[in-house]
């Protein structure tokens, strides 16, 4: 199996689990006299089945990315530099937004003006590289997967 149909199993695995997690939420109380529209017993057999071979699976695609390299560098890093590039472009971008609003004017005799802190033509360039440095590991992670059989 290649690692990217792991990666695909794994994430539907998990929303079956919270599927089941809400339906067993649902049955949890029923009225007096009453019958669970689906029996809880059940559900949660099958949620374990399912977190049990969800734990196989991620151990598998753990040890993958641990024993995979793409050039000198293992993917498991590859993994952590996207990981944070992403929460680097998300902050930077949440703050760039309130950087270019400068709508918070009063207007009176006394006008409050509001400038932003920083340049944002820069800052936005500085987001738009780390956007693409993102798109490029991005797109080499997924050729890894696509090319690396799981362990």
């Amino acid at each position: 199996m290649k690692l990217a149909l792991a990666l695909s199993e794994r994430s539907d695995i998990q929303s079956r689990i919270n599927d089941l997690s809400e339906r067993l939420n649902r049955n949890a109380k029923v009225q007096e006299g009453e019958n669970p529209t689906e029996d809880p017993i059940a559900l949660m057999e099958e949620m374990e089945g399912l977190y049990e071979k969800l734990e196989t699976l991620v151990s598998r695609i753990n040890h993958t990315n641990n024993e995979t390299k793409c050039g000198e560098v293992y993917l498991t890093d590859l993994l952590a530099k996207r990981d944070c590039l992403d929460g680097r472009i998300t902050k930077l971008r949440s703050f760039l937004k309130n950087a270019s609003d400068l709508t918070g004017r009063y207007y009176s005799k006394a006008e409050i003006k509001t400038y932003s802190t920083v340049s944002v033509p820069q800052l936005q360039k500085k987001v738009d590289g780390l956007s693409k440095e993102f798109r490029l590991l991005d797109d080499k992670i997924q050729e890894i997967n696509w090319t690396t059989e799981l362990i």
